[in-house]
């Protein structure tokens, strides 16, 4: 029995199907947003009927895999991808479903994250995107910092010419964060750069009659918008995308450094096609090393 559960969960065909039950199970959880009102109900049985069939499909699933660890069955909870199925599939079997369908049905559309447990790239995007959590952090702090800076600078400069945008802390905070999406920000450069009687909604007019003075600052307004966009989106996003990349870099060659010591950890040996596979990645990145190096060098001397 458990040399057939090792043989069933490491087949191809297995993890297949199991993607297919997953893709399903989101599909069918779309589909029932159209009869979860009553218009369909002999549909809406039929979507219940396949989704507790898949359900079950997924426990079988967790009980062969338990079954293949052999005497140590608890090595299947080692794995934090197979605990994370585990919980998954452990809140749609709880029978909540007459007091809370809602949430039971949240549950089951919570299925469809299976499929960073089965397929290896999404654990690693996953992994790497957990990496960077810590650095993510520190540039958050400096990005808080930024929008601080430049809010209450904002405040005490377009307050009285924008009580609407910039009347308030918070609300220089919720323009500046429209300002760092770059939808609509030409707009508020406007009501600074030209005034607010003439870049001001007719309404918000009326709602600051008696607390707006328009003034129109175009120097100062245009330092205070091009470079907070050009510190905020040009320079600190890209230092989210920068750090991002590094983890996946670094969780790509912790992923390739334990597949390489799990087979050596085996008692197995790394094959010759295993070897050259590695060497040919590791020539590939020096050659794109060397062609950058190679554009720069000509780009240089053309100069």
């Amino acid at each position: 029995m458990i040399q057939f559960a090792k043989k069933v969960t490491a087949s191809t065909t297995f993890q297949v199907v199991i993607i297919a039950l997953i893709l399903t199970s989101g599909l069918l959880s779309g589909v029932e947003t159209y009869t979860s009102h009553g218009e369909s109900p002999a549909t809406h049985r039929l979507i219940t009927t396949a989704q507790n069939v898949i359900l079950w499909t997924f426990v079988a699933e967790i009980v062969l895999k338990i079954l293949a660890c052999g005497s140590r069955p608890w090595r299947y909870f080692s794995s934090g991808w197979n605990l994370f199925d585990f919980l998954i599939v452990g809140v749609c079997l709880l029978p909540v479903e007459s007091q809370f369908g809602t949430v039971f049905r949240m549950a089951r559309l919570v299925r469809t994250l299976r499929l960073v447990s089965i397929l290896p790239k999404l654990q690693l995007l996953v992994g790497a995107l957990l990496k960077s959590i810590p650095s993510l952090g520190y540039i958050g702090i400096l990005l808080g910092l930024h929008f601080y800076m430049y809010a209450v600078v904002g405040t005490f400069m377009f307050g009285d010419n924008d009580p609407v945008r910039f009347g308030q802390l918070h609300t220089s905070f919720l323009s500046l964060f429209q300002v760092l999406t770059l939808e609509g920000w030409n707009d508020v450069l406007a009501t600074q750069y030209l005034g607010s009687e003439v870049g001001y909604d007719d309404a918000w007019k009326v709602l600051t009659a008696g607390a707006r003075v328009s003034a129109a600052q175009p120097v100062v307004a245009t330092i205070y918008f091009v470079s907070f966009i050009m510190l905020g989106t040009m320079i600190m996003l890209n230092l989210f995308t920068g750090v991002i990349i590094g983890a996946m870099e670094e969780a790509s060659n912790e992923a390739a450094a334990n597949k390489r010591q799990k087979l050596l950890g085996t008692g197995g040996k790394l094959t010759l096609d295993v070897e050259l596979a590695e060497v040919s990645q590791q020539l590939r990145e020096l050659s794109g090393r060397l062609e950058v190096l190679t554009d720069a060098r000509s780009k240089e001397d053309q100069a």
